[in-house]
């Protein structure tokens, strides 16, 4: 059956009772006007079906948590309110349906429900509740690259999400939120908070929290302690951190975290006694959202995103309760989110049928940024991507319910039903009306810290523990107890040192902190950052310098001018003098009446010349260019050698060089010290022959007596032995390839931040220098972090064949210019001895061919036969 027949067959019913109602009434007049007002209704619907089926369709994804209240929230008040759009705006040519997916609270499963909407369902904008920051970013990626909107409703503000032109955020505005609760705190006359906040996989109640942070310290607002707490911590570890952060003297809270965080936090702090008069606590925005009536604490402050109440707001509420009881159950009013998702749906709305009439210029994109109306949640305006409230209602929490008690307005004032810019009495936890008031570490109870301490006393400049047998009482001293005690003291702790026994392996420290936290709260000492045991323990920030140093007794040989230069290019640098001389005299003898005379005077030259270059004080004038041309080369060589000599003497006179030979030289390190053994097997050293040392005594005699050539350490063993032995050694800084110092604290102790804070406050006093100084000596002769190496021949190969390709050279033109002057001669001297081998050839040969000849006693001889023939 067809929408036209569904027509007929009304008006048909209706004509029935039509006559049904005169025979029985006889009130035709009225009847005959209820049917022809019935027959037009009948008509107009027949041609709004005609109409709607030309409407276009514009498909939109929305994507939502099922399994959460928030989700359902959001989904039945953007449903209901599309519904309400089409209503009243019946003559619209467009119609938005919604196309929904269930992410079950994971990003990925948000990112996939994205994709399948813009592949299969082709959606044009896509609207998210209830959203992470990660799964902002990925559908916010996604809107990018497909030029889609994406609209998130009540996810966090980042800077990371700003580079994505698609995304549309509607929450609340957090820096106005900032500014409201740093005036609330301003206006009590507090100095500091304490923190506690989520943490999450996706970092959102963490990262969210830094942005309050960041405004408390930019208006003088301190943060005494921060603590987070997962959905799986224990109530055990609840109530440890939150006893610590009531030792510290903590009174204010800022709580930052979601319904089931907060119910737990708030049930131990009752037990602990934090729920009563003193304390003051303050719930952000985004944790009241999640708050439903039956979880309120007695004077609790809360903030919430204001939401105006209306008659509409009232009515939209009341039908959604009605279609919805099993969400609605556990609310009294609808949530931020679901009023957002109302306003947002009917932004999309308009948006659409804005961009999609005739000769529209605009995108979905700029039509929603575009839009104004009267919303909810006031008037919807997006400005920069951002539609944001920045207008909070401030409620004290009672066990009645929530309690109005004024506004935080986005101009930076306060206001309540009786007051401008000021707030309703206020009804803090305990019942009191009494401002809370800072408590001072004084004030708190003086607990006791048991601090495990190092005790090998191998350095006692570093640390010295000794146990009184008597009273079985540990007394410490040291630079590293000194340090601990100024950075614990404003936190008014007894300390009661444990010595630990166990020997130099401070990884087997960490774990016995980690695994004995009945036993151990700390624990100082001469202990390394490192990895491995940040895995099991929290580390303040180092208080000492970070790095390797290298340490070796002072060069007092007296041949210490040798250095620079290897053996070998001093042997080639002599041979090349003597060879530079002989050239020269080879070519100057002749002409030159200086390099003649005996052959002693001419050796005696020949040197004196060769070496006196080396100082360009030769004074014997030079005849032939030639010679000029091999003093010029060999002077430059020799100008590129003193050079070189010069500045690798000097940094070794004023830059202690330590020379290490593999082979053959001794390292020597702290004994069972796993940051010396690391060192030394990396690629800088790879000794082998390495020698374990225990004290700085051992180090000062193994060095002196030249056990070891020089010992590798951290640079806090090595101050300790310069302080020791002065003027005995010298340092050479090695890069910071080790972390320096640190204390260690049980993981997540409110304590780590605080005394970090406090070392750094002694770095920048110069008070931490004073306590180096004092069990230092200030001794700290370090060399530069890279020294020279002596000058080898093959650095200088170049620089030698230039010189030996010039001297053959040299020596080739000087055989040819002798050829030259001496050919006649030599022509003549060849061809008389060429003449006389002829000779002696000819005899014999006459002999060999003649026997009888030579023999005939009676004849010539055999030289004038051959002579004659």
């Amino acid at each position: 059956m067809n929408k036209n027949d569904k027509v007929d067959n009304v008006c048909l019913f209706l004509s029935n009772r039509k006559l049904f109602l005169m025979e029985k009434f006889g009130i035709q007049k009225a009847v005959s006007f209820l049917l022809v007002l019935l027959l037009f209704i009948c008509f107009a619907s027949s041609q709004n079906d005609d109409v709607q089926d030309q409407h276009i369709r514009i498909r939109v994804g929305l994507v939502l948590n099922f399994d959460s209240v928030e989700g359902k929230t959001v989904r039945s008040s953007a449903s209901t309110a599309l519904s309400d759009f089409y209503a009243i705006n019946s003559d619209y040519k467009t119609r938005v349906s919604l196309s929904v997916r269930d992410s079950q609270g994971k990003p990925l499963l948000a990112l996939a429900s994205a994709v399948d909407l813009l592949q299969a369902e082709g959606v044009e904008a896509i609207i998210m509740g209830g959203s992470s920051l990660l799964e902002t970013k990925l559908l916010a990626e996604i809107g990018e690259r497909a030029s889609v909107p994406v609209i998130s409703l009540n996810s966090l503000i980042s800077p990371s999400l700003s580079r994505y032109s698609h995304l549309i955020q509607a929450t609340h505005d957090f820096a106005s939120e900032a500014k409201g609760i740093t005036a609330f705190i301003h206006g009590f006359g507090w100095k500091s908070v304490a923190l506690v906040y989520e943490e999450d996989d996706d970092d959102d109640w963490r990262e969210s929290m830094q942005l309050m942070v960041d405004h408390f310290y930019e208006n003088g607002v301190g943060v005494q302690s921060k603590v987070g707490f997962a959905m799986t911590s224990s109530e055990e570890m609840v109530m440890d951190r939150l006893g610590k952060m009531k030792d510290l003297g903590a009174s204010v809270f800022v709580v930052h975290s979601s319904e089931v965080i907060a119910t737990r936090l708030f049930e131990c702090a009752e037990r602990l006694g934090m729920m009563g008069e003193g304390f003051a606590w303050i719930l952000t925005a985004k944790s009241m959202s999640s708050f439903h009536g039956k979880e309120a604490m007695e004077g609790v402050v809360g903030f919430k995103t204001y939401v105006p109440m209306s008659k509409e707001l009232q009515n939209f509420t009341w039908r959604l309760r009605s279609n919805e009881e099993d969400v609605w159950s556990e609310k009294a009013r609808l949530s931020t989110s679901g009023v957002w998702a109302h306003d947002v749906v009917w932004a999309v709305a308009r948006a659409a049928e804005v961009a999609r009439v005739e000769n529209a210029s605009s995108t979905l994109l700029e039509a929603i940024t575009e839009c104004r109306f009267k919303g909810l949640s006031g008037d919807f305006r997006v400005k920069d991507k951002k539609f944001l409230s920045d207008k909070f209602e401030i409620v004290n929490l009672l066990e009645s319910g929530e309690r109005r008690i004024g506004f935080w307005n986005g101009n930076g004032s306060f206001s309540s039903r009786r007051h401008f810019n000021k707030l309703e009495t206020i009804i803090w936890p305990g019942g009191s009306a009494q401002t809370p008031k800072m408590r001072s570490l004084g004030e708190s109870k003086r607990k006791k810290l048991r601090v495990l301490v190092t005790s090998s006393n191998r350095f006692p400049r570093l640390m010295k523990v000794e146990t009184d047998l008597a009273t079985n009482v540990t007394t410490a001293e040291g630079f590293c107890i000194e340090v601990f005690r100024a950075a614990i003291s404003p936190f008014n702790y007894e300390l009661e040192f444990i010595p630990w026994r166990n020997g130099s392996n401070y990884n087997r420290l960490a774990y016995a902190l980690y695994s004995q936290k009945d036993k151990y709260d700390a624990a100082v000492g001469d202990i390394t950052i490192t990895a491995n045991r940040s895995m099991y323990v929290d580390f303040t920030m180092p208080f000492t310098e970070m790095g390797l140093g290298t340490v070796a007794p002072k060069e007092t040989s007296m041949w210490v001018f040798f250095h620079p230069l290897k053996r070998d290019l001093w042997i080639t640098s002599a041979a090349f003098f003597v060879l530079t001389g002989t050239i020269v005299w080879l070519i100057e003898k002749h002409d030159n009446k200086e390099f003649q005379g005996s052959w002693p005077k001419q050796m005696g030259v020949i040197f004196w010349f060769g070496f006196s270059t080396l100082v360009y004080a030769h004074r014997e004038k030079l005849q032939h260019n030639l010679s000029r041309f091999v003093v010029t080369v060999w002077v430059f060589a020799v100008l590129i050698l003193t050079t070189s000599y010069t500045a690798t003497l000097t940094s070794m006179m004023t830059v202690q060089q330590i020379r290490f030979n593999s082979n053959k030289d001794f390292v020597g390190h702290l004994s069972g010290s796993l940051i010396a053994k690391m060192a030394l097997t990396s690629p800088r050293f790879r000794p082998t022959n390495t020698k374990g040392l225990n004290t700085s005594t051992d180090y000062a005699q193994a060095l002196l007596n030249n056990t070891v050539s020089f010992i590798v350490d951290e640079l806090p063993y090595l101050k300790v032995l310069l302080g020791e032995n002065l003027g005995k050694f010298l340092m050479v800084k090695a890069q910071c390839n080790t972390n320096g110092f640190g204390f260690m604290f049980q993981k997540g102790d409110e304590l780590v931040p605080l005394v970090s804070r406090e070392i750094l406050n002694l770095r920048t006093s110069d008070r931490l220098i004073e306590m180096e100084k004092r069990w230092f000596e200030n001794q700290l002769p370090y060399t530069a972090d890279d020294t020279s190496n002596p000058v080898t021949l093959y650095r200088f190969r170049g620089l030698f064949m230039i010189t030996g390709v010039s001297f053959a050279f040299a020596l080739v033109v000087l055989l040819i210019l002798w050829l030259r002057d001496k050919w006649e001669d030599l022509m003549c001297s060849v061809n008389i001895f060429l003449s006389q081998r002829l000779v002696h050839f000819r005899i014999l040969f006459a002999r060999t061919i003649h026997p009888n000849t030579l023999d005939n006693a009676d004849g010539e001889n055999a030289v004038q036969i051959a002579q004659r023939n």
